[in-house]
C-alpha cells in the first residue's frame, strides 16, 4: 500500500538553520531513509524549496497566476517521502522515526492514488477514492 508522507513545518525557522544544524538534522533523516531504501520501503522523497520559489495558479475565472507563497499558514509543505507499507500503522512508524530525526512541525500520512499514463488507476487501501 502506497502512502505519502508530507512534511510541515515553519520554513523560516528550516531555512535559518545554521550549516551545522542542517547536516545534524540531514544525517538523522538519511540514516532513517537508508533504512527504508534496505526494506524495500521508500520511494521518492523530495524537499521543496522556500514558498517565496513558489508560483501559484489561482483556479478563477479567468485563472490568475501569483509569484510567491501560496498559503498563510504557520506551517508550509517542505517535502514528502513515497512509502510503499503493509499499513497505516507502518506508515505510522514511520512517520515517526523521521519526527525523531527532523525537530519541530508536522507529518501528515495520507493514502496514494497513483496515476500512470496507459496503465489502470492504482488506489491504496483506505483512501476514499473509487477504484
Amino acid at each position: 500500500m502506497l502512502y505519502a508522507l508530507l512534511c510541515y513545518n515553519d520554513e523560516a525557522t528550516v531555512w535559518s538553520w545554521t550549516a551545522e544544524q542542517e547536516t545534524v538534522v540531514m544525517d538523522r533523516l538519511g540514516e532513517v531513509r537508508e533504512r527504508l531504501e534496505r526494506q524495500g520501503k521508500l520511494g521518492p522523497s523530495l524537499r521543496l524549496l522556500p514558498t517565496t520559489a513558489a508560483t501559484t495558479l489561482r483556479k478563477s475565472d479567468p485563472p490568475l497566476v501569483i509569484d510567491g507563497p501560496f498559503a498563510e499558514t504557520k506551517e508550509q509543505l517542505l517535502g514528502f517521502y513515497v512509502l510503499e507499507v503493509a499499513d497505516l500503522d507502518e506508515a505510522l512508524a514511520v512517520a515517526k522515526d523521521l519526527g525523531e530525526a527532523n525537530p519541530g512541525g508536522a507529518y501528515e500520512i495520507r493514502p496514494l492514488a497513483v496515476y500512470n499514463a496507459g496503465a489502470p488507476l492504482v488506489v491504496g487501501e483506505g483512501a476514499g477514492v473509487p477504484a
